[in-house]
């Protein structure tokens, strides 16, 4: 009778601790570190405490996800500039703050970890901010303090284009012979200290790889990559060589994956350019609407939804990175930044 009930115990036992990958999500605390809804609101001015049928994201849409945290990118191209761009960037937070006045119900704006910890312990939906792009800085160190007052909680310290203080992958890439330096200046190394100092987090996401290693030798706290991939995988400019992660996890970083298919896929590029190709025509006239080549492809891809779903790559290869990136280096080091809205 033993050997009869000692299987039926350990099954049992397994049948109670198992539990449904939707089990596992729901009691997660989930975090996106990067989502672009907010500058795309503001041209389409979307009520996102509302359903959208178009977008990735939405108040509804991200509660039936289960997404608890969401920290919402501050972001301009590189067309704004001294005069513009820091104005531009208080724009999205007012409109980030209206979001939120409307809704108090539904999403809080969180600003430190105690606060976090409090709204995830009362299950409100926790909006923070991080600020893409150094330019929107405008080399001055007071508009930094007066991001943070705001709520900014990271700085991406470029995007596509270079700052006066530090070269981004793009330049360091593909204009490498014209740059006036490569990596952080010694004024860039000030601006890292004076973030270790206010408690916002360094992302290196967009920068150049000079750039990335004169921030480990420089920053005195953990840095991020709040949405990026890994470069093995698919040798973008923009994804994470292996000695990089490694380098990340050793500061106490943490990678954020990106979910955009141009990071994901290394052969998407070759398809997609064909799908803007047959389309160059409409996409020049959202161009001059949208004032943005990226908003515009953005806008094309929603117009013809069901053929630019035809070029996307298959869900596994984003798990591949995610997968590919936590055995480098350790699951503790590896999160989702989606880049909704902005991919």
């Amino acid at each position: 009778m033993k050997k009869l009930l000692l299987p039926l115990l350990l099954l049992l036992i397994i049948k109670a601790s198992a539990q449904t990958p939707q089990e596992i999500h729901q009691r997660a605390i989930l975090v996106d570190t990067h989502n672009d809804v907010i500058s795309d609101q503001l041209i389409t001015k979307v009520d996102l405490a509302k359903r959208q049928g178009t977008g990735n994201f939405d108040l509804v849409r991200a509660k039936d996800g289960g997404l608890d945290v969401q920290v919402f990118s501050i972001w301009c191209g590189e067309n704004y500039g001294t005069g513009t761009a820091f104005n531009f960037a208080n724009r999205e937070i007012d409109s980030l703050y209206a979001l939120i006045k409307r809704n108090p119900g539904k999403i809080v704006l969180v600003r430190n970890a105690a606060e976090l910890e409090k709204a995830v312990v009362k299950k409100q939906f926790a909006a923070m901010i991080g600020v893409e792009g150094g330019h929107m800085v405008e080399d001055r160190m007071d508009y930094i303090d007066a991001l943070t007052k705001r709520g900014m909680r990271y700085l991406t310290l470029t995007w596509n284009n270079s700052t006066s203080w530090a070269t981004s992958a793009r330049d360091e890439t593909h204009h490498r012979d014209s740059l006036k330096h490569l990596g952080l200046t010694d004024f860039g190394k000030q601006i890292v200290h004076h973030l270790n100092d206010l408690g916002v987090m360094v992302d290196v996401s967009h920068v150049g790889e000079q750039t990335f290693y004169d921030v480990i030798a420089t920053s005195t706290k953990p840095v991020i990559a709040s949405h990026s991939c890994a470069y093995t995988l698919n040798p973008n400019q923009r994804n994470m060589k292996d000695a990089q992660l490694k380098a990340l996890a050793k500061n106490g970083g943490v990678v954020f994956v990106n979910f955009y298919s141009g990071f994901v896929d290394s052969t998407y590029g070759e398809k997609v350019s064909y799908f803007y190709r047959q389309h160059r025509a409409e996409l020049d006239s959202l161009i001059k609407i949208y004032h943005d080549n990226d908003l515009a492809k953005i806008r094309l891809n929603v117009i013809y939804k069901s053929e630019s779903d035809q070029v996307r790559p298959p869900l596994s290869l984003l798990i591949k990175h995610i997968d590919y990136i936590a055995k480098l280096i350790g699951v503790d080091h590896v999160g989702i930044g989606s880049d909704f809205d902005g991919a």
